[in-house]
């Protein structure tokens, strides 16, 4: 692969090694290296491919877990209603700032995630293979190589996406292969019907980057070596992205149902004040719980959290609590699509009041108001944002429930904010108050209500307010019609 040099995301194991074989030996496995590390692939009908997925149990692996075989029975039942072939495609971008799975799949082993799609292309008679990459990630360079150097069933080609939170979305993913903004669809379809939900139409059979990698993983090993790791409901390895604070993730291979506690103790970490298991739209557990926490969709689950995308962050004892959730939740508003009241008005206003807490300048209700707009968000947005992202934040009140105190005594727990939760580096824009001019006229809050709320006296509730790409032109006719000049807009790197 030639191209410029890219940050490749390292590896570890437990156990024995499927989707990270060879890379302790080799940067990338282009096709030779591939070949020599994995055995050819058996060829497979449609009923064989079907009957494969289902006996090892082969669940997306992207955060839903939806059953592959049903999703492909729908794909085909969809293709024949339609009467023309489907279309295959990769969901690689991994818009998650935890989590470093899928561009570690693309970047290091592309042709065992193309090994899975052309297995089902080929088996399904499909019209396109698609691969979705994140724009600037090592896997737009990667995917294309490795395209270049096989034979396919079909033309397949890659398309490269926004580094946005929603644009693993599968309605937003789809939305950009057919050439529209990249956002969830206002109205729910399934991809699998084909229409307006699916690529050109087609019905769609959507897979998320290591799904594919374990149908390739699957197909080689059968059903029964497959199950021999792993837990009886929930065969097989999975792939976990660890987030270390001041080091690069590490993109980790265990046999599903590994303890958290082993698993991080393997690569050098402890639970410290909470870990968060899922990534921004997972659940925080408490450390006693974490410890003996199987990594299983059903373990977790029990302990009210969730497997999902398999990105682990552990939270040190020595940065404030509220300050990393408020920060991220502020991301996660700014990083919405604005299509529904939840994401337009609910998340703003829950990552406002998030924001007074861990700066220790609460007023009364506060809490019951953060709380009143999570419990809003949930159930009534237009995708799994709000959904997720109320979840991150309650779970985390509830870990963290003695630094809430502390803070909602106004005495804060004296710990600074270290910015531990990753988030990425990208420009940006913040609306900014300069309270010595603010007067309270109160019209910014009528030309930009999902920007800007007033607290009990009239004046504006926080001085720097992030700016979501939706929001901007809102913001921008603010600043310009603010009668005492004290609003201006910030664009950040």
């Amino acid at each position: 692969m030639r191209g410029p040099e890219l940050e490749l995301p390292a590896v570890r194991r437990l156990g024995t090694a499927r989707l990270t074989a060879g890379l302790n030996r080799h940067r990338r496995l282009d096709l030779a290296a591939h070949r020599r590390v994995h055995p050819p692939l058996p060829p497979l009908d449609r009923d064989g491919l079907l009957a494969l997925a289902e006996a090892v149990a082969l669940r997306g692996r992207g955060g839903a877990g939806f059953p592959f075989a049903r999703k492909a029975r729908a794909a085909l039942a969809g293709a024949d209603r339609l009467g023309v072939p489907p279309v295959v495609v990769v969901n690689g971008a991994e818009g998650e700032p935890p989590s470093a799975k899928d561009k570690m799949l693309l970047a290091r082993a592309p042709h065992l995630v193309l090994d899975g799609a052309c297995l089902a292309a080929a088996a399904f008679g499909a019209e396109e293979i698609v691969i979705g990459v994140t724009a600037g990630s090592p896997g737009e360079i990667s995917v294309p190589a490795a395209l270049a150097e096989r034979e396919l069933p079909c033309p397949a080609r890659t398309v490269c996406l926004p580094e946005r939170f929603v644009s693993g979305e599968s309605g937003a993913l789809i939305r950009g292969v057919n050439g529209l903004p990249v956002a969830p669809t206002p109205l729910k379809g399934r991809a699998a019907h084909g229409g307006t939900a699916g690529v050109r139409r087609r019905a769609t059979l959507l897979s998320n980057t290591e799904t594919w990698a374990q149908l390739a993983i699957a197909a080689r090993l059968g059903p029964d070596a497959y199950a021999s790791v792993g837990t009886l409901a929930e065969p097989g390895t999975i792939l976990l992205t660890v987030n270390r604070s001041g080091a690069a993730p590490l993109v980790v291979e265990a046999p599903a149902g590994t303890a958290l506690g082993p698993m991080l103790d393997a690569c050098g970490l402890e639970p410290g004040a909470g870990v968060l298991v899922s990534g921004y739209h997972g659940a925080w557990l408490r450390p006693l719980d974490a410890v003996g926490a199987p990594l299983s969709r059903a373990g977790l689950a029990a302990l009210g959290g969730a497997l999902g995308a398999g990105a682990i962050v552990t939270l040190p004892h020595d940065t404030c609590p509220l300050g990393e959730i408020a920060r991220v939740t502020a991301w996660l508003a700014a990083e919405s699509a604005g299509q529904c009241g939840p994401c337009k008005r609910g998340l703003p206003a829950a990552a406002e009041s998030l924001a007074l807490l861990a700066a220790g300048a609460a007023e009364p209700g506060v809490l019951d108001d953060a709380r009143r707009a999570l419990g809003a968000a949930q159930g009534g947005g237009a995708c799994s944002h709000p959904d997720g992202t109320a979840r991150f934040v309650r779970t985390a009140l509830d870990v963290f429930a003695d630094d809430l105190d502390a803070h909602l005594s106004g005495s804060g727990c004296g710990r600074p904010v270290h910015g531990v939760l990753p988030l990425p580096r990208v420009a940006g824009a913040r609306l900014e108050v300069d309270w010595s001019r603010c007067s309270g006229h109160g019209l910014c809050t009528v030309l930009a209500p999902d920007v800007i709320r007033l607290g009990p006296h009239g004046y504006p509730t926080s001085t720097s307010v992030p700016v979501a790409p939706w929001q901007e032109h809102a913001a921008r006719r603010t600043v310009n019609q603010c009668p005492a000049l004290a609003l201006r807009l910030r664009r950040t790197a």
